[in-house]
């Protein structure tokens, strides 16, 4: 299986897969000119991975979010979601700041979407 690692830039977050533990981090702000191009690898990745009935971890600890990007992580958790209604062990860990009441409830909308584990906490600097 190919590895993933996309540099962070001013407008996309790193996302790197850490084979070792099975966790893929997303991380940074993301708010690209097309998200559905930064994303569409991403995706593209994460439904090889879980063909492969891997497990998977995602840490999740994006500061703010574009409605564009919103819809493509709603995307990637409908692929972990299929992942699950097929047996595979995936989670979420959806990271938030504490001072941004927003960023909690944007997290709890996320939480809603899916059966499989996802847990909230917030970022330590």
């Amino acid at each position: 299986m190919a590895t993933l690692d996309i540099a962070k830039t001013t407008s996309t977050p790193r996302v790197c897969f850490d084979a070792a533990t099975k966790i893929l981090h997303i991380d940074g702000e993301s708010y690209p000119e097309n998200s559905f191009e930064f994303y569409g690898p991403v995706l593209a990745w994460i439904r090889a991975y879980l063909a492969e009935r891997h497990a998977l971890d995602l840490d999740i600890n994006v500061s703010y979010l574009n409605s564009s990007s919103t819809k493509c992580l709603l995307d990637l958790l409908d692929l972990l979601e299929e992942g699950h209604e097929q047996g595979d062990r995936v989670s979420v860990v959806w990271r938030y700041d504490r001072d941004n009441p927003r960023s909690h409830s944007l997290a709890t909308e996320f939480q809603e979407e899916v059966t499989f584990p996802f847990s909230i906490a917030a970022y330590e600097d």
